[in-house]
């Protein structure tokens, strides 16, 4: 199934995919759950298929605003350098741990909106990667049964303005300007990607490919993404762990080559989607 948040006439909703458009499912899934991370945390994202039985679309895309998949997560941990072509392009050591770092919430935009490049750079890479979104929280998960606690999954641009990344050894500058994280368009429930790592990830600037690999790819695999981090911070209903990028990014090509305005860049992984923006300036 396949759940997207967005505004309609104003308002602030969530609703599931159903043939050619969406179904509203505003506090519909019970009282007072009116976006997609309290149905998340009620654990009713099951129930929406029993409400769904036999209902049509009723709207379509073009009478929503699509919002980031969850607008307002509590923590947005990303993983750095977890694919070996990335690792190797960087010229990075091999790590025993996940390198992590954090975004913040309101830097991100929704499938179809713009990145905006920042005033204050003109390295402003692209990095797709597969979003996984918390379902069930906790602290100390056991690798062993840490799928289990994954709601589903969705496309991500993780913008990065290169020179502020490299300001320090930190990498929270770079990555943190408003509108520089693409979130979308859906999220995908476990039971309809199946096996993660067979997925394909893709991405194109202005349609030529930039970067694949498959999730297999993955240096540290989800499960244990989710155990290394649920150790250091409790995971709650609705964060998001950004899984990393493979090799390919703009910054290591010879020459370099970066997002600018009036450029379009997407991030497409198999079953989970297609992420489009187009590339802004900001003001």
């Amino acid at each position: 199934m396949k759940f997207v948040s967005y505004t309609r006439c104003g308002v602030s909703g969530f609703g599931a995919a159903v043939g050619g458009g969406y179904v509203d499912l505003t506090g519909r899934l019970g009282e007072g759950i009116v976006n997609l991370k309290q149905a998340i945390a009620a654990e009713k994202l099951g129930a929406a298929t029993t409400y769904l039985a036999g209902r049509s679309t009723e709207f379509t895309e073009a009478d929503i605003s699509l919002l980031p998949v969850i607008p307002d997560p509590g923590k947005i941990l990303c993983i750095g350098l977890n694919y070996e072509t990335h690792r190797a392009e960087t010229r990075r050591p091999d790590a025993k741990f996940p390198t992590v770092f954090t975004r913040f919430a309101d830097t991100q935009v929704a499938h179809g909106q713009p990145l905006l490049r920042p005033r204050v750079s003109d390295m402003f890479d692209f990095e797709g990667e597969l979003a996984v979104v918390i379902g069930r929280g906790g602290r100390y998960i056991a690798e062993e049964t840490a799928m289990a606690h994954v709601a589903g999954y969705a496309c991500y641009n993780d913008a990065t303005a290169r020179d502020w990344q490299r300001h320090t050894h930190q990498f929270t500058p770079g990555k943190n300007f408003p509108a520089t994280g693409a979130f979308g368009p859906a999220l995908v429930t476990p039971d309809e990607v199946g096996d993660y790592t067979r997925l394909p990830i893709v991405t194109r600037l202005n349609g030529t490919v930039m970067q694949q690999a498959t999730l297999a790819d993955l240096i540290f695999p989800i499960a244990r993404l989710i155990a290394y981090c649920s150790s250091f911070t409790p995971l709650s209903p609705g964060d998001v762990i950004l899984t990393g990028t493979p090799g390919g990014v703009g910054d290591r090509r010879e020459p370099p080559v970066f997002m600018k305005p009036g450029d379009v860049f997407d991030v497409e992984i198999g079953v989970v989607g297609r992420l489009v923006n187009p590339i802004g300036q900001e003001g």
